[in-house]
């Protein structure tokens, strides 16, 4: 087994679409990124990568390259669920968190789960998507941005 953690954050914008999880929400304001800046889908790939020791998302799909301007985040988790294969393992589980004063997300958690239970081709039982708030302190209080966080741990195949 290994385990890995993530963590990514964007700017709350006008003008972009607002995705978490693969799922576009109805909101006033988008996450600014290179990429569609879905907070939730970085900070699992980060944690996948980190797990095999593979380094972080900006090494593996670099802000700077063209191929990956407003790529859907979707991509990119499945991108790195194949590193994983390759590598000889599968998703054990998921465990990650959305840290957003406003929308509430709760109505979107279950599409969210099922986008990433599809992706990365394991059970719905294995992924765990939480929605919290930071009770109006910080960035996020503000309405400035959403992070999110989580942890993966990683089953090799040959068990």
């Amino acid at each position: 087994m290994r385990i890995g953690s993530g963590y990514d954050v964007h700017r709350l914008v006008e003008g972009r679409p607002l995705i978490l999880g693969g799922v576009k929400i109805p909101f006033k304001k988008g996450l600014l990124g290179h990429s569609d800046a879905d907070v939730l889908l970085h900070a699992i790939t980060d944690a996948m990568l980190g797990a095999l020791a593979l380094s972080d998302i900006g090494s593996n799909f670099p802000d700077t390259a063209k191929e990956f301007k407003n790529i859907d985040s979707r991509i990119l988790l499945r991108d790195t669920f194949h590193m994983i294969r390759e590598h000889g393992y599968v998703i054990g589980n998921i465990d990650a968190t959305v840290i957003a004063q406003k929308p509430k997300l709760l109505p979107y958690i279950s599409e969210m789960r099922e986008n990433i239970k599809s992706d990365l081709q394991t059970d719905l039982s294995k992924v765990s998507i939480k929605a919290t708030t930071s009770e109006g302190m910080g960035f996020v209080g503000r309405e400035e941005g959403i992070s999110a966080m989580a942890v993966v741990l990683l089953e090799s195949i040959e068990i």
